[in-house]
């Protein structure tokens, strides 16, 4: 893996490009959400429908393949590109994902971490995680962490970072030759242990860092000075990574602390509810957009596609769309499906809510390479609040 910082816009906000396996990634980017490695509703042949490079950064939890085939087996037929077929996609493995395999923080104790999953609340010793890593082979992957939600004690946050240090040194030590390493930093929501925890990871040997811990109850008030803590005791020349920020606010509110790669499970929840995006990706539509109230109650930035007064409508999604959806189908034929509760409309939606996303991705590394990140952001914020 190789990292360089391209740009700098308003001191915190950077763009870089980051070359992980045979792709070469513009950043900051996003991770697609995946359920065994591959996006939740969008099946290995039509991954192709999706922009790239953007799309080949493919999030993964190895909790994940604990049903089904074991690690053994996994192993044995060549880790994740030979067992899902997609050999150009790059997988970063993380403990937990949003969405199944969260931290039980009141389960964890110093052997490993509890985690709430499809089998059920398991711990996860360093040993056995290791065993996941060495077996599903991820280009890059984040040591094993004791993430705590923003409400416990200061001697449990103490605790949090002593257990996720001594296992990342474990998890270093036990590590397979090939793949990056992201070293874990966690902390809660007390400044000094975030703090704390950055500076030792950032003495380790580490290729990057996950900012782990966040989006467990913490406001969107007291985050800035969070990670603020974490960032400015970090090189600027590793890139970072985080988990638990979904909503584009969030996400520019990460961007603007210099946070480069986000895990998202904000186009799964939006996918699931029937839900399109619709905001505008070009400058001049934005500012000539009216902010009128919806005739269907939903917000400035999404569609409620399940809605009746979509159901005679013969537009694409959002006029002027490239991706498959909007070149193919109607509102009207999605709002069917969603309906009849096909399965393909979760497809369609899926596809067109990550172009869609992608698409903010790249908007706002523009406004990076031009250095008006900070206005770009509180443009979108005031239009969409």
């Amino acid at each position: 893996m190789k990292f360089a910082v391209k740009a700098w816009s308003n001191g915190g906000a950077r763009a870089g490009i980051l070359h992980l396996g045979t792709s070469t990634i513009d950043t900051p980017s996003l991770l697609l959400s995946t359920r065994k490695g591959l996006p939740h509703f969008i099946s290995p042949d039509l991954l192709s429908c999706l922009p790239s490079p953007e799309s080949r950064l493919l999030h993964v939890s190895p909790l994940h393949f604990l049903e089904g085939l074991s690690m053994k087996t996994i192993s044995k037929i060549g880790g994740l590109h030979q067992l899902l077929g997609l050999h150009d996609h790059c997988f970063v493995a993380v403990p937990r994902d949003s969405i199944q395999c969260l931290p039980e923080a009141s389960s964890t104790n110093k052997i490993g971490a509890s985690f709430e999953t499809p089998c059920g609340r398991l711990l996860i010793k360093p040993v056995e995680y290791m065993e996941m890593i060495s077996s599903t082979r991820p280009e890059l992957w984040a040591t094993l962490a004791d993430e705590v939600p923003a409400w416990v004690s200061d001697k449990r946050n103490k605790t949090s970072v002593d257990r996720t240090i001594k296992w990342l040194d474990e998890c270093i030590s036990l590590s397979p030759a090939s793949g990056a390493v992201f070293g874990a930093i966690v902390g809660g929501s007390s400044l000094e242990e975030r703090r704390r925890c950055a500076q030792e990871v950032a003495t380790r040997n580490v290729s990057g860092y996950w900012v782990g811990g966040l989006g467990l109850g913490e406001s969107m008030d007291e985050r800035p000075a969070l990670l603020n803590a974490v960032i400015e005791a970090l090189p600027e020349e590793k890139p970072r990574l985080i988990c638990g920020l979904g909503l584009p606010e969030e996400i520019l509110q990460g961007i603007a602390a210099g946070v480069d790669l986000f895990e998202s499970t904000y186009i799964y929840h939006l996918t699931l509810g029937g839900f399109a995006l619709t905001f505008p990706l070009d400058r001049t539509q934005i500012n000539a957009l009216n902010l009128a109230p919806s005739d269907v109650g939903s917000d400035p930035r999404k569609i409620n596609l399940r809605a009746t007064v979509f159901r005679k409508d013969t537009m694409p999604i959002v006029e002027g769309c490239t991706c498959y959806t909007c070149r193919n189908h109607t509102r009207a034929y999605i709002n069917h499906l969603l309906n009849v509760h096909e399965m393909l409309a979760q497809i369609l939606l899926e596809i067109h809510n990550t172009h869609h996303f992608l698409g903010f991705f790249r908007l706002i590394r523009e406004a990076i390479n031009a250095g008006r990140f900070e206005e770009f952001r509180k443009e979108f914020v005031q239009r969409w609040r």
